[in-house]
C-alpha cells in the first residue's frame, strides 16, 4: 500500500511539474472515457480541399465533458474516430500514436488533417476537465500575444493594393502579404512577363508601407526556378519579411539549390504535415520560416514538437491559415512556445467569427491575437448552427494488429 501511494504521488508530482498546475487540480481530474464522436460540416464552406477542411469534430465523454476540434474529411474522421472510442481522452500521445501507427502504413496528409482535428478536441477536453486553458497545459504563456499579418484587408475602403497595404499596417498588423501578378482567370500565364510585373508590384508595395519588412509575398509555387530566383534576387534589397513558396513543393531537395541562390527570407510548409514530412527543411537550414499549421501537422502535440525543432535551428514559425478554430488553437500553441519569431496569418486581416462558435473564442485587437484564458480552447460550439454529418459510437470491426513493448508503448506491427 505504501509503495502504491508513493507511485501515485510520484506520478501526480510529475504531472504537476509538467503542467504547472496545483496538485489539487491534477488529483481532482475526472476519469473519463470517449463515448461518441460527431462530425459536422461548416455552413457556407464548400471548398473540396481535404487539407483545408473546416468540418467541426465533437468528442463526447462519459463524464459529460465535450471537446471541439476542426478539420478532416468525413471518411478520414470516421476511420480515426473508430480507433478512439472507449479510450481515456487524457492519454493524448498514446491515442495519437495508436491512430497514426495502428493501420500500419504511415498516414498521408489528408489523414493527418483528420487526426489533427481529433487531437485538438482531446486537448480541449483536458483543459476543460482541469479548468485551465490549453496553453497552461503546454507549459504556460511565453508571450502576451501573437503578431499577425494580413492576406488582403477587408476593413480597408481603398481602391488600390498599395493603399490597402498602408491601411493594414496602420491598423496594427505586422505585415501585408501579396501574391504575384497574373494567374487568375483563363488567360495564359506568361512567366517572363509576370516575373517583371511582380518585381515592380513589390517595389510599389514596399514604398507604400515604408519598407522595414512590413510586407511579404507568396509566389504560390507558380514560377519555375529561373523566374522564381530572378524575383528573389530583385527583392533582396527591398528586404521583405519573407518570400513564400518560391518553387513547387513536391521535391524538398530543390531548396538546397534555392537557398544558395538568394538571401531573401524563405518561407515554406503549408503543403506539409508531420515532422517526418518536413524535418529536412529545418535541420538543413533551407528555410527561415515554417508555414506548418493546424490541423495539418496531425495536432497540437506534433506542432509543439516542430516548434522545438524550429527553436533548436533558429527557424521562425508563421503558420498558414486554415480555419477559425485552428486559428484560435494556434494562439495557445505559439503562445506557449519559443521559436525565433512567430507570426500568424489572417485572411482579410481579421479572424473569422462563425455563428456556430461563441463570439469571444478568439481575442483579437490592434492587429494582434491575445491568449484566451478560458478553460480548454475557450470555444463553445452550437451544433444547431452547423450541419450534422455523422457520428461514431463503436470501435472499428476491422482492427489492425497492434504491437506493444513490455512497458505498454506502441510499436509498428
Amino acid at each position: 500500500m505504501q509503495r502504491r501511494n508513493f507511485l501515485k504521488s510520484a506520478l501526480v508530482g510529475s504531472a504537476v511539474a509538467w503542467t504547472g498546475l496545483p496538485i489539487q487540480v491534477v488529483e481532482a481530474a475526472p476519469k473519463l472515457k470517449i463515448t461518441k464522436i460527431r462530425y459536422y460540416s461548416a455552413p457556407g464552406y464548400n471548398k473540396p480541399l481535404f487539407n483545408q477542411a473546416r468540418g467541426i469534430v465533437e468528442i463526447q465523454t462519459d463524464g459529460g465533458i465535450v471537446g471541439i476540434g476542426e478539420g478532416g474529411s468525413k471518411d478520414m474522421i470516421e476511420q480515426c474516430a473508430q480507433m478512439m472510442i472507449g479510450e481515456d481522452p487524457f492519454r493524448i500521445e498514446h491515442i495519437w500514436q495508436n491512430v497514426y501507427r495502428g493501420m500500419f502504413y504511415p498516414p498521408g496528409r489528408e489523414k493527418l488533417h483528420a487526426l489533427g482535428a481529433l487531437e485538438m478536441a482531446l486537448w480541449d477536453i483536458k483543459g476543460k476537465a482541469l479548468g485551465v486553458p490549453v496553453y497552461e497545459l503546454l507549459g504556460g504563456a511565453t508571450r502576451e500575444y501573437v503578431e499577425c499579418y494580413a492576406t488582403g484587408f477587408r476593413a480597408s475602403k481603398a481602391k488600390t493594393e498599395e493603399e490597402r497595404a498602408r491601411d493594414c499596417i496602420e491598423a496594427g498588423l505586422r505585415a501585408y502579404r501579396i501574391g504575384p501578378t497574373g494567374g487568375n482567370g483563363d488567360q495564359p500565364f506568361d512567366f517572363y512577363e509576370n516575373a517583371k510585373k511582380t518585381i515592380e508590384f513589390c517595389k510599389r508595395i514596399d514604398a507604400a508601407v515604408g519598407g522595414g519588412g512590413k510586407w511579404a509575398i507568396d509566389l504560390h509555387t507558380r514560377f519555375d526556378t529561373t523566374e522564381g530566383i530572378k524575383i528573389c534576387r530583385a527583392l533582396e534589397e527591398l528586404e521583405p519579411y519573407f518570400v513564400e513558396d518560391i518553387v513547387r513543393s513536391e521535391n524538398p531537395d530543390v531548396y538546397k539549390t534555392v537557398r544558395q541562390m538568394t538571401t531573401v527570407p524563405i518561407a515554406v510548409g503549408e503543403q506539409f504535415g508531420d515532422r517526418w514530412d518536413s524535418n529536412m527543411f529545418i535541420e538543413q537550414h533551407l528555410i527561415d520560416y515554417t508555414r506548418f499549421t493546424l490541423p495539418n501537422t496531425g495536432g497540437i502535440s506534433e506542432f509543439k514538437k516542430l516548434a522545438s525543432m524550429c527553436e533548436t535551428h533558429y527557424v521562425g514559425m508563421i503558420p498558414h491559415f486554415t480555419g477559425p478554430l485552428a486559428t484560435a488553437t494556434l494562439v495557445h500553441v505559439l503562445g506557449s512556445s519559443s521559436p525565433m519569431r512567430c507570426l500568424m496569418e489572417l485572411g482579410g486581416g481579421e479572424p473569422e467569427r462563425p455563428a456556430y462558435f461563441n463570439e469571444d473564442f478568439v481575442n483579437f485587437k490592434n492587429g494582434k491575437l491575445y491568449l484566451n484564458p478560458e478553460p480548454g480552447l475557450g470555444v463553445k460550439f452550437d451544433p444547431k448552427k452547423a450541419t450534422f454529418v455523422m457520428e461514431v459510437t463503436a470501435k472499428t470491426q476491422f482492427p489492425h494488429p497492434i504491437l506493444k513493448s513490455p512497458d505498454g508503448a506502441i510499436h509498428n506491427w
